[in-house]
């Protein structure tokens, strides 16, 4: 079922891109020919106002085919103001653009709507597992956090949430079966947040999908007792022992199902982490919750995430060009696409819908770039012209797309390989 809502919101995605395309351009009477989902054969077909609406076998993108769109097309006088190459370059742009950012607002309004739906939260037990600094004199490990300025909590980042900056606070502790209240300052707070750290045992929460622990086989809700058969009590020294190791890869013993197995795991540097090197693994958060937020909450807190998610991928898009090496890992496909719904899918309808924001936001982010073929290639060869006052020469566009699309096909059967490669390893690994 997920699998096919998925489908459903990538094609919905592609639709609104191209009629972002085709709205701009009608709005700047360009004839439109052709609007399809979807590449070659036509499955399913209509005409409606002269324009054939199509949806293609191959379902990887879409297009609309605008008249005189091709710049050695030769157009007859009295078909030149339907003609796309006989815009004014900024029109031309600008019809370019209104695809990405079609899926801009899509994004958002996935974004919003994401915040609409109850959210399903997660968190660690109010149970302290160290304390740092000057506050070892007022907590110990192993306290239990019960109240927070006389508001009962259950979970340990609702806890800190619920700590004031402004006024003073007061925290009821649990320590050796007998109640304890501490004052905090508010002035303090930061200094407190800093020093604290929740327990967390060393059962696996999330596994992500395509990368290393995925593919060795490691699953949810396994329990890591050793790392290098060196035993380990607790997330803190698992990830110590793991982040720490001298080679290329660690073997992990677990506990699942009652039964002992073992996975060797490969340590793989991220593209955002830098030097920092991991292998795809959350710990497990047991105390369960919902929240809700109203309409003007969803907007401002959609908003905020859409462009923030904006903002970490272009930061990551910089760095990868930076270490092009990481391409491979840091690529996914359909398959990867199709698989990560499910596994967000199973989290709730808010995480699905914000994924398929984030998916959406992907695509405005890809298609802007400055490729030939891409919208971002057609916008930088208008803004050229707008520049030196004539187009980019028919010979100079030729060459570039040729190289565009090689460089996109490569992309595509590096996505497509990257994704069977990483199912094939998990499938042995299990």
């Amino acid at each position: 079922m997920i699998l096919f809502v998925t489908i459903l919101a990538f094609a919905l995605m592609i639709f609104i891109h191209e009629l972002g395309h085709y709205w701009t351009a009608r709005r700047f009477g360009v004839g439109i020919e052709k609007f399809s989902i979807g590449f070659g054969k036509p499955l399913f077909r209509f005409m409606r106002k002269g324009v054939q609406w199509q949806i293609g076998w191959i379902p990887l993108g879409g297009y609309v085919k605008m008249h005189g769109e091709n710049p050695d097309e030769e157009v007859e006088d009295a078909q030149r103001e339907l003609s796309f190459q006989h815009k004014a370059w900024w029109q031309r742009a600008l019809i370019a653009f209104s695809g990405p950012f079609a899926n801009l607002i899509l994004g958002l309004i996935f974004f919003i709507a994401s915040f609409l739906f109850p959210i399903h939260l997660e968190d660690h037990y109010p149970v302290i597992h160290s304390v740092q600094g000057k506050w070892t004199d007022l907590m110990q490990p192993r306290d239990s956090l019960i109240t927070i300025n006389k508001q009962p909590v259950q979970g340990y980042w609702e806890a800190l949430g619920l700590l004031s900056a402004k006024e003073d606070n007061s925290i009821q502790l649990m320590r050796n079966n007998e109640p304890l209240t501490v004052e905090i300052p508010a002035a303090q707070i930061d200094s407190l947040i800093r020093s604290l750290s929740p327990v967390m045992s060393t059962q696996i929460g999330e596994v992500y999908t395509g990368m290393s622990a995925w593919r060795a086989g490691i699953r949810s809700g396994d329990v890591v007792v050793a790392v290098d058969s060196v035993q380990v009590d607790d997330w803190y020294e698992m990830r110590q022992k793991i982040l720490g190791s001298p080679s290329d890869s660690v073997l992990l013993t677990l506990l699942r199902d009652g039964k002992v197995i073992k996975r060797a795991v490969v340590l793989e540097s991220n593209v955002t982490l830098g030097e920092e090197r991991l292998i795809g693994i959350t710990n497990t958060q047991p105390v369960k919750s919902q929240q809700r937020f109203n309409i003007k909450q969803a907007f401002g807190y959609g908003t905020a995430s859409a462009f923030g998610f904006i903002g970490r991928n272009y930061a990551g898009l910089f760095k990868l060009f930076a270490k092009p090496e990481q391409l491979a890992r840091n690529i996914g496909g359909p398959v990867m696409i199709a698989s990560m719904s499910n596994q967000v899918g199973a989290k709730g309808i808010s995480y699905l819908v914000l994924f398929f924001g984030s998916i959406s936001l992907i695509l405005m982010i890809m298609n802007l770039l400055p490729i030939p073929i891409l919208d971002g290639g057609h916008i930088l060869f208008c803004l050229i012209e707008g520049i030196i006052r004539r187009p980019v020469s028919l010979k100079v566009q030729a060459i570039l797309q040729r190289i565009g699309l090689t460089l996109l096909l490569l992309l595509m059967i590096l996505a497509f390989y990257g994704d069977i490669s990483k199912l094939l390893m998990r499938m042995m690994a299990n």
